[in-house]
């Protein structure tokens, strides 16, 4: 209400032009930064993509150690924290909001801690350290998370805090709210991870619900729906099945599966029981009420401007950016080395994964899949991490089949060793248990779509 008499106000004046200035170029950066594709050696990518590997072949060597580092840094800040029961660091609301964790917590990172230790020295039971669990981890997935965290964490401001979804949200309301329950501004954190990774997805979520943007429900529904994968990755999974000539109808696949998917979930358990309550009781900071004289195009214009006005200093940015990242650095990465690690290895030593794929036989032999038995392990195996059902499915002879493992594995979009496990470290109201319910209901919904076309396509 009180954003609504703001806007009406200034309706009445002139729109600056350096309140526009403020808008616009900070948003066309941000937009340019995570959102333009670029074709770089022969590959689309984005800006912020290319950032990250640039940065990761500079580190090299180093990106491991520092990503143990880092995790140790924050096990051990976070115990100090509690053992000495608030006293260490607690001049700093940041830090204190960010090692004030509870004792589930605190073990999980510290766990992370250890794991990471382990993995690095090669020490201890080789199913912590081996190539397949904790060495995947911290060798290839990990350091991608550290640098992606870099340059999301201290550009994300520019998608944020100058008005760019305010204008979006408002022009995209009628689409978004109808058909996928969510505000218009939502639709951002779709392209960004479309375009970027899953994970800048989470974290432009993350930092919305602690905004006051996303109710719980919202949060909670864009982070498991529209977290999507890349294009990149996109092309890594169907590559490792053999099938690269066939990109482009797999992509439409995984897009139609997808958008399916995403209209079903926000409407049935556990994400419709979310509740629309925000992060701060009462700070409800989402205005998606159009008034009347405006349309969606003039009232986020209004909104965006309006949003421009109230910018602070340079400095706060760069202050806010740099929260942003060390926010991420430990508070995630203990996180996604503890629970991927844990995942990982029951995929690995285990046959939890294969039994508890085993009631999908009959489906999938309903579906007329070739080699039902053996594309079922890889239904479930996806939890652990996105790579594994492809790299198990590129044994299987039938190509329908190897198509139907790639498109699945690309939907299911959670998987604890990357994914998830930033959902699980954010502040998005998601459990671990939540998520792995949301996981079959995502496999479940799109496997018999997928089916139907790859039967179309082969």
């Amino acid at each position: 209400m009180r954003a609504d008499v703001t806007l009406k106000k200034q309706s009445k004046q002139k729109i600056q032009p350096k309140n526009f200035l403020k808008f616009i170029i900070p948003s066309i950066l941000g937009i340019m930064l995570f959102m333009t594709p670029i074709l770089s050696q022969g590959e689309w990518t984005i800006p912020i993509a290319m950032m990250t590997n640039s940065l990761m072949d500079l580190l090299g060597d180093y990106l491991p150690i520092l990503v143990t580092m880092t995790v140790v840094v924050s096990s051990l800040a976070s115990l100090t924290f509690k053992l000495s029961k608030g006293r260490f660091l607690n001049h700093s609301k940041f830090l204190r909001d960010l090692l004030d964790v509870s004792y589930m917590w605190l073990a999980i990172r510290v766990l992370g801690g250890i794991f990471a230790l382990i993995t690095i020295l090669e020490i201890g039971p080789e199913a912590i350290w081996s190539d397949y669990t904790g060495g995947l981890l911290l060798y290839e997935l990990m350091p991608i998370l550290f640098t992606v965290f870099i340059f999301a964490g201290l550009f994300i401001p520019l998608l944020l805090d100058f008005g760019l979804l305010e204008f979006v949200g408002s022009i995209l309301k009628k689409v978004m709210r109808p058909i996928f329950t969510l505000p218009g501004r939502a639709s951002i954190d779709c392209i960004a991870s479309w375009l970027g990774d899953g994970t800048i997805g989470v974290v432009l979520t993350s930092k919305q619900y602690e905004d006051g943007y996303y109710s719980q429900r919202e949060a909670a529904v864009i982070g498991t729906t529209f977290s999507v994968v890349s294009i990149t990755f996109c092309w890594v999974i169907i590559s490792q099945v053999n099938l690269s000539h066939m990109f482009l109808p797999f992509y439409l696949t995984v897009l139609v599966s997808g958008i399916i998917a995403a209209i079903v979930l926000p409407r049935i358990p556990p994400l419709s029981k979310k509740k629309d309550e925000f992060y701060v009781e009462g700070e409800n900071n989402s205005t998606e009420t159009i008034p009347e004289g405006y349309n969606g195009f003039t009232w986020g214009f209004a909104q965006a401007t309006e949003k421009a006005s109230k910018t602070e200093e340079a400095s706060f940015y760069i202050k806010k950016g740099i929260n942003n990242v060390l926010d991420m650095w430990l508070g995630v990465l203990p996180i996604v080395m503890a629970l991927g690690t844990i995942t990982l290895i029951v995929a690995e030593f285990t046959s939890v994964f294969s039994v508890l794929g085993m009631p999908f036989i009959p489906l999938l032999r309903l579906l007329n899949i070739p080699e039902a038995v053996e594309a079922s392990e890889t239904l479930v195996i996806g939890f652990a991490d996105m790579f594994l059902p492809a790299i198990i499915g590129s044994r299987i002879e039938s190509e329908l089949t190897r198509f139907v493992i790639a498109c699945v594995s690309v939907t299911q979009l959670i998987y604890m060793s990357e994914v998830g496990g930033v959902i699980i470290g954010s502040k998005i109201p998601v459990s671990f248990k939540e998520l792995f319910i949301i996981f079959i209901q995502r496999t479940l919904i799109t496997l018999p779509i997928i089916a139907l076309i790859a039967h179309m396509l082969f």
